[in-house]
């Protein structure tokens, strides 16, 4: 599957409740300007941490389970890991993000498979900031406006 650095589309969207929780397939979500997404646990007011977004052709060459990564938002079609912090994303209509940094594989990567920390080095995914809110959906576009 060819990627497209300026565009893809929301694949899929999951929540958080709390702590080591299962994560919970949404529909839908709506994204809360300077916290993150409403009703996950990670959001945090002007956290640079506010959302991860995965690309679903990496889950897939890596034999990982949607949500397995933590990932809020797994992508299609877009190449997260050519951008850089600082540039912005459009979700749907309204859904401004501010990609703030790449997000490191931690240990716990490991208690999915046996070395997928190391697998997933400069893979895992971008972190994001929410800089205008609003919903979102599975099936959106997604594209680079800055």
């Amino acid at each position: 599957m060819s990627t497209d650095e300026l565009g893809g589309e929301v694949f899929a969207i999951h929540l958080c409740p709390g702590h080591r929780q299962a994560m919970q397939k949404v529909a839908q979500a709506r994204a809360v300007e300077g916290f993150g997404l409403e009703g996950d646990s990670h959001a945090r007011s002007k956290s640079k941490r506010q959302m991860l977004l995965v690309e679903l052709e990496t889950l897939m060459v890596l034999d990982i389970p949607l949500s397995a990564v933590r990932d809020n938002i797994t992508t299609r079609g877009i190449e997260l890991m050519k951008l850089k912090g600082g540039q912005k994303l459009r979700l749907g209509e309204t859904v401004h993000l501010e990609i703030t940094q790449p997000c490191e594989p931690c240990s716990r990567m490991d208690e999915i498979r046996p070395g997928l920390k190391k697998a997933l080095e400069g893979r895992r995914g971008i972190l994001a900031k929410v800089i205008v809110g609003g919903v979102f959906c599975v099936g959106d576009p997604i594209e680079v406006v800055d």
